[in-house]
């Protein structure tokens, strides 16, 4: 899966980054309407969220590989299954799972915020995995620049939140973001797969893995109106179903740590969905973080010396 260096991505490549970006910020928004968070007495718990958003994803993409006339890997194909295996649980159970579940205790925006944490994990891992994708000085202060804009965007507000929400929360945060980078590294170095037959087998997996913690929860105990269901609906087919296919198709035809810069764009546009559906404010410090975060992925594009694969 080799490809050109940083600075050599297209428009196209930026503007499939944007829609991928947008997808997942949708995502935290989604996931709080779909718990309700805030009020216990309302919403669907996360073992009904969690299966319900993946059996979709699953049959939208489903839908789509059949679509295409594509099909996927023979069983006897252990190093493509392993992949798909280790995607499914890596990139969709587990930080689903943890995701969800913080959210029934914290904001979307502070959720998000610990996706750029992701570009760490990732360009460190990259480091010592590929010999292609070694981090040099540029791409270093690429991602510690977005990193400070991403603090100075929800500092002050971050800290005031991280004062409430428990600190099992914030661990499952942690927690989450190392499984996306750690689903991005085994992506990078996987076998070459389609991307939509790749993406409809784990998540097609992550879903049946799932499918056990709905039992866990009896309906009685549930009170639910249409909005939660709509929001699980708009998970099933949005990030997790056409932003997976995305996905895939984006790091066969990037990078790793070029998706990793996703961690940055990804809490600006959340706090703006944020703003726009729960009117959730921001300040001056925006303007700064914005500058901040763009700066940052100019710089790790403009990185040089370091190839992508």
């Amino acid at each position: 899966m080799n490809g050109p260096q940083l600075q050599s991505r297209s428009a196209a490549d930026w503007g499939l980054f944007a829609l991928l970006t947008l997808f997942w910020a949708g995502a935290y928004a989604l996931t709080r309407v779909a718990v309700d968070k805030g009020n216990p007495d309302m919403g669907l718990p996360v073992a009904w969220v969690l299966p319900g958003r993946l059996t979709i994803g699953a049959a939208v993409l489903w839908v789509l590989m059949l679509a295409r006339g594509q099909k996927l890997p023979p069983l006897r194909d252990r190093k493509r299954w392993v992949a798909i295996i280790g995607m499914g649980l890596a990139g969709s159970v587990f930080p689903f799972f943890l995701i969800t579940t913080a959210q029934e205790t914290v904001n979307s925006s502070l959720a998000a915020l610990y996706t750029a944490a992701v570009p760490i994990f990732v360009v460190s891992g990259a480091t010592f995995l590929f010999a292609d994708e070694r981090m040099n000085r540029g791409t270093a202060i690429g991602v510690l620049t977005g990193f400070a804009g991403v603090a100075v965007l929800f500092g002050p507000d971050a800290m005031k939140g991280l004062g409430d929400a428990s600190v099992v929360a914030q661990l499952l945060l942690i927690l989450a973001t190392m499984n996306y980078a750690l689903a991005s590294l085994m992506a990078r170095g996987a076998p070459r797969i389609e991307a939509i037959p790749f993406a409809t087998g784990f998540v097609t997996l992550a879903a049946v893995v799932s499918w056990p913690l709905a039992f866990t929860v009896h309906p009685s105990e549930v009170n639910a109106d249409w909005t939660h269901w709509a929001a699980v609906v708009g998970l099933g087919v949005i990030p997790t179903a056409i932003a997976q296919a995305l996905y895939m198709y984006l790091i066969a035809r990037t990078s790793a740590t070029f998706l990793s810069l996703t961690g940055y764009a990804i809490p600006v546009v959340s706090a703006v969905l944020g703003w726009i559906f729960f009117r959730e404010t921001q300040n001056w410090q925006a303007l700064i973080a914005f500058a901040l975060i763009l700066g940052g992925v100019w710089l790790a594009r403009r990185g040089g010396g370091v190839k992508e694969g």
